[in-house]
């Protein structure tokens, strides 16, 4: 908690970022490193996130091949440790390893882990009647809150049009944190999980009211539904964290898909250019001129524009929060 005391302290929203592959994860730590130096504060601290079983988005399932949550979630681990080691260039920034919606049924097994080894958890029960949530979020705060920083979900937050979708009450968030002792609140103030827009509304007013009830210890997820000017605030709506994912992937795929388009003949050579031109696929203003490239059409080129597009959005974010 020491670092939520800092941040609080500098009026700080600290930033998490939820990945599911190598290149998202270190794209968050070269984007943390560059801003660190830049303002002069070489140990930004920062969240890096993982899903376990969340049916909504399963990470750790999707981070290998494998299909494997285990395989993906050691990975994870493994891939962090080392990209913060001595040798590694991010070694200053501080990082913390959160676990995201980890649920009481499908991630069982999970919890039974030694949670030592994360800094902290959202335990996610809030697809479970209010006061079922509330005992069980309890239980697992008397076994692991000493050990952990754990966020209780007073409110399920879904795509809206598919139910569920409850505002937090200002009642209820006191309630909620008062009988489960839980360090924060993931509250539902107005956002959404894989949005495809960023037009929805943040209610910064009912943060506000649960601010004046319970403190800054509310958690704010979906941030990617919402434009970067509401987010300017936070802290002082009573915002210590928020949760980032979605922008990441969707707006860095834009400029993967114009790279790939605009090096068609690098990538899949021109005669395939000329057959995709002739099926329709392709428009007739692509460049059919040129020989396939090593340089053009292997991971690696792909994920450099990834890479750097996510690092772009990262820094978005960093300089509203830490200033």
């Amino acid at each position: 908690m020491d670092i939520y005391a800092e941040a609080a302290q500098k009026k700080w929203v600290i930033p998490c970022f939820c990945s599911e592959n190598l290149t998202t994860t270190e794209a968050v730590l070269a984007a943390v490193k560059e801003y660190g130096d830049l303002i002069g504060i070489p140990d930004l601290p920062i969240i890096i996130a993982i899903t376990n079983n969340y049916p909504h988005r399963s990470q750790s399932v999707n981070y290998t091949q494998t299909r494997n949550w285990k395989v993906g979630l050691q990975l994870f681990l493994e891939e962090i440790k080392i990209l913060t080691s001595k040798y590694s260039p991010y070694k200053d920034v501080r990082v913390m390893l959160h676990l995201d919606h980890i649920q009481p049924d499908v991630d069982q097994e999970l919890l039974n882990w030694d949670m030592g080894q994360f800094s902290s958890i959202m335990y996610d029960a809030s697809n479970l009647s209010l006061d079922e949530n509330i005992k069980l979020t309890h239980k697992f705060v008397e076994r692991c809150g000493s050990e952990i920083v754990v966020e209780g979900a007073c409110d399920e937050i879904i795509e809206f049009g598919k139910g569920g979708n409850e505002f937090t009450t200002p009642e209820k968030a006191e309630r909620y944190i008062e009988e489960t002792g839980c360090d924060f609140i993931v509250a539902n103030l107005g956002t959404e999980h894989r949005s495809n827009t960023s037009e929805l509304h943040y209610l910064g007013d009912i943060a506000r009211e649960i601010k004046a009830r319970i403190g800054v210890k509310i958690v704010l997820h979906g941030a990617s539904s919402v434009g970067m000017e509401q987010l300017v605030n936070l802290f002082d709506e009573g915002i210590c964290k928020a949760n980032i994912w979605t922008v990441l992937e969707r707006d860095s795929v834009i400029k993967l898909f114009e790279e790939l388009v605009s090096n068609a003949s690098k990538i899949i050579g021109s005669q395939q250019v000329d057959i995709l031109k002739s099926q329709g696929i392709l428009g007739n203003k692509i460049e059919s001129k040129g020989e396939k490239s090593i340089d053009f059409y292997t991971n690696l080129f792909r994920q450099s524009i990834i890479f750097e597009e996510m690092k772009k959005i990262v820094k978005s974010y960093l300089s509203i929060w830490y200033v």
